[in-house]
């Protein structure tokens, strides 16, 4: 059974990096002492080692031990074998991208469906939903194809911004770009404001934090989803 937390971000305005949500996942991890981190998303190009060290740092605070799956010998086998999977920011296509040159989606979806505990902020809860097309990146690679996981019945658009009636600002806005996917897809999308994630338990999805969330879908009047709402109903 699928037990996941899918976040938005890794880092809330004047925190440290996972600080916000670092009590949700000593509770969400409680059974578990080492997680496999993958870090291909590589956020602003760091290394995968600098990313990894980023992660340890945060999760040595709830004593839990971090392995980035680029220092294993074989990669299935490091997700067929982890106690749980952790997939962090930065750019969803060159996460996406490396995931099927390795040929690691179908493993990571069985996995995760069968119960092994999944944590992922920005391009690591985008993978989770039908396909990559609400992500907030440039497309700096091509990967074989915008599908990903489909672990959630709908796409999830992380670090959702509403429109500054004050900003000088006048191109598209995250409501706008939304509206665009819609003129070609069907696939719900749940705008997911900083600092707000999803716990999933089975077939439950339910938004968590303080901010409300925003539900688009195709040819519908967009809903304000309030904390605590269970996203499957």
């Amino acid at each position: 059974m699928k037990k996941m937390i899918v976040a938005s971000t890794s880092t809330v305005y004047g925190g440290a990096y996972l600080e916000y949500i670092l009590p949700t996942l000593k509770s969400f991890f409680k059974e578990i002492d080492e997680i496999l981190f993958i870090p291909y998303a590589r956020p602003s190009g760091i290394s995968y080692d600098e990313y990894t060290e980023k992660v340890n740092e945060s999760f040595a605070k709830i004593a839990i031990k971090v392995k980035g799956i680029h220092e294993l010998e074989n990669a299935k086998i490091a997700i067929k074998n982890a106690q749980a999977i952790f997939i962090g920011g930065g750019n969803t296509f060159v996460l996406v991208n490396e995931i099927y040159q390795q040929n690691l989606f179908p493993i990571l979806k069985k996995v995760i469906e069968n119960g092994t505990l999944y944590f992922g902020t920005s391009a690591g809860s985008n993978i989770v939903g039908l396909n990559l097309k609400t992500t907030n990146d440039m497309p700096v690679v091509y990967p074989k194809s915008f599908q990903t996981l489909g672990l959630i019945p709908f796409n999830i658009n992380p670090h959702y911004l509403d429109a500054d009636p004050n900003s000088m600002h006048k191109g598209e806005t995250r409501e706008t770009r939304i509206e665009e996917f819609h003129t070609y897809n069907e696939t719900p999308v749940v705008g997911l404001r900083e600092g707000s994630w999803l716990e999933v338990d089975g077939n439950d999805i339910v938004l968590k934090g303080n901010l409300k969330a925003k539900l688009f879908q195709k040819d519908k009047t967009s809903i304000e989803l309030k904390p605590e709402s269970n996203l499957s109903k």
